[in-house]
């Protein structure tokens, strides 16, 4: 990381900003073609690591992708704001990012699906998966990814750092 002065290390300053992000952008690759989409996400701690959960489609591009290349790389970024200086190169904005890479995977176990959902629910609205009223055939109809991350750095520039 080039600029070490923005680095964030300090793991509850980084889930501060996994909570403030709302959307991340998803990277995959097939055919030396790279396709981002922004997702809504959710995510969790398992024994240490960095486990991420986006729901969306039965079908589509990304679900193709995953299955031909499950690597991916990700970004979200929040906290935005402009920082203004006295000629054009003083300029600068406020920002908090988090960038990495990990393995996806379409989950396929109800109980971690349902898991999954009440994560991305909670992140999303702040309240308990339990608070919404269940649809069944709607949950079947939506498939969740998982994205185990392997490797990840957080960068903050912040008005109050």
């Amino acid at each position: 990381m080039r600029r070490t002065d923005r680095e964030v290390t300090d793991m509850e300053e980084i889930k501060k900003v996994l909570d403030t992000c709302k959307v991340c952008r998803l990277g995959m690759s097939e055919n030396g073609k790279i396709y981002i989409v922004p997702m809504n996400l959710g995510y969790v701690f398992e024994d240490g690591k960095l486990v991420l959960y986006f729901h969306g489609a039965k079908t589509g591009r990304k679900i193709e992708m995953i299955g031909q290349n499950p690597e991916v790389g990700f970004e979200m970024d929040c906290g935005h704001g402009l920082v203004e200086g006295r000629t054009v190169c003083q300029y600068s904005y406020y920002y908090a990012s988090i960038i990495g890479n990990g393995n996806a995977k379409i989950v396929t176990d109800p109980k971690e699906k349902s898991q999954a959902l009440s994560v991305i629910m909670k992140h999303q609205t702040g309240r308990e998966f339990q608070e919404f009223e269940m649809n069944p055939k709607l949950e079947q109809a939506v498939t969740i990814i998982r994205v185990d991350v392997e490797e990840y750095s957080c960068k903050c520039h912040a008005q109050n750092k």
